[in-house]
C-alpha cells in the first residue's frame, strides 16, 4: 500500500503541475491577444487622443476614438456601487460575524451565495424591471442612468463584501473580543472598536475585489445605464462604461474601430491589475504582521 502511494506521488505532482500551468497560460494568452491588438490600435490613434480624446464616433469621416467618457463613466458607476454597497456589505458582515444568531445565520448564509450565483442577465432583467421605474418615477429622468446602474452594481458587489469581511471577522482572534469585554467594554464596543478594526486587512480587500467586480461587469450595466458615449453630465442622464463599449460595438465593428475596441479592453485590463495589485500589497502586508 504504502509503495503504491509512492509511486502515485510523482505522477499526481506533475499533473497538479500542468494544471496550475494551465492557469497561467490562459492569463498569459488573454494578456499577448490584447496587448498584441490593442496596442498598436493605440499607436495609430495616439495615447492621448485615445486615453484623453472626449469623443467616441467611430463611423464617422473622419472617425474619433476617444475613451475618456468611458473611463469617466467606468469611475462614476464604481463609486457610486461602492457607495451603495461598502456600508450594507459590511455591515451585513459584521452583523452575521457577530450579531446573528446560529437560526438565523442559517437563512443568511444561502442567501447570500444565492446573491453569488445569480447570473449577470437576471440581475440586468430586475435592473430593467424594477430598478429603472424606481429611479424614473422617484428621481425623474428616463431611468436608464448612472444612479440606476451604481444601484444595480451595488446589490451585485454584495455577496463578495459580505463573503469576505465575514471570513475576515471570523478570523480575528477571540482573545481579542475576550480582552476587551474583561476591561469592561460592552458587546457591541468590544465588536467596533477591537473586533473590526483588527480585521481592517480583510474587510479592505473585501472592498477592492468588490471594485473589481464592478469595474468588470458588462452585461447588466449595459441593460440600465443608457449607453451614451459622451461625458457623463449628471447622475440622472445615460453614460456608457469600457465595458459596456466594447458589448455594444463588438458585434459590427472592423478594422480599426474593431482595434480600438480590443485597445478599450487593454485599458480595463490595466485597472484589473492595479486592483489586483493594491490587493496582493494588502495581503503582502496583513501577512508581515
Amino acid at each position: 500500500m504504502f509503495m503504491k502511494t509512492k509511486y502515485l506521488e510523482k505522477p499526481m505532482k506533475i499533473v497538479f503541475f500542468i494544471t496550475a500551468l494551465t492557469a497561467v497560460l490562459a492569463v498569459l494568452l488573454i494578456c499577448v491577444f490584447l496587448f498584441a491588438n490593442g496596442v498598436p490600435a493605440m499607436g495609430k490613434i495616439g495615447l492621448f487622443s485615445f486615453l484623453g480624446g472626449k469623443d467616441w464616433s467611430p463611423t464617422d469621416t473622419p472617425s474619433s476614438f476617444g475613451i475618456l467618457p468611458m473611463i469617466m463613466g467606468s469611475i462614476y458607476t464604481t463609486f457610486g456601487a461602492i457607495i451603495i454597497g461598502v456600508p450594507i456589505g459590511l455591515m451585513t458582515a459584521i452583523f452575521m460575524a457577530r450579531f446573528s444568531t446560529k437560526r438565523i445565520n442559517k437563512f443568511l448564509n444561502p442567501v447570500v451565495e444565492l446573491l453569488a450565483g445569480i447570473p449577470s442577465i437576471i440581475y440586468g432583467f430586475f435592473g430593467l424591471q424594477v430598478i429603472v421605474p424606481f429611479v424614473r418615477d422617484s428621481f425623474g429622468g428616463n431611468g436608464n442612468s448612472i444612479l440606476t446602474a451604481s444601484l444595480l452594481l451595488g446589490f451585485m458587489i454584495l455577496p463578495t463584501i459580505i463573503a469576505v469581511s465575514k471570513a475576515s471577522l471570523d478570523a480575528v482572534d477571540k482573545t481579542y473580543y475576550e480582552g476587551a469585554l474583561a476591561l469592561g467594554a460592552s458587546h457591541e464596543k468590544s465588536v467596533m472598536k477591537v473586533v473590526v478594526p483588527a480585521a481592517k486587512s480583510g474587510i479592505i480587500a473585501a472592498v477592492v475585489l468588490g471594485i473589481g467586480r464592478a469595474i468588470g461587469e458588462a452585461m447588466a450595466v449595459t441593460m440600465v445605464i443608457g449607453n451614451q458615449a459622451r461625458m457623463p453630465i449628471g447622475l440622472l442622464k445615460g453614460a456608457r462604461t469600457l465595458t459596456t463599449n466594447i458589448v455594444s460595438e463588438m458585434s459590427y465593428a472592423a478594422d480599426l474601430h474593431r482595434e480600438a475596441l480590443i485597445a478599450t479592453g487593454v485599458v480595463l485590463l490595466v485597472f484589473i491589475l492595479i486592483i489586483n495589485l493594491v490587493l496582493a500589497l494588502i495581503n503582502k502586508k496583513a501577512g508581515g504582521r
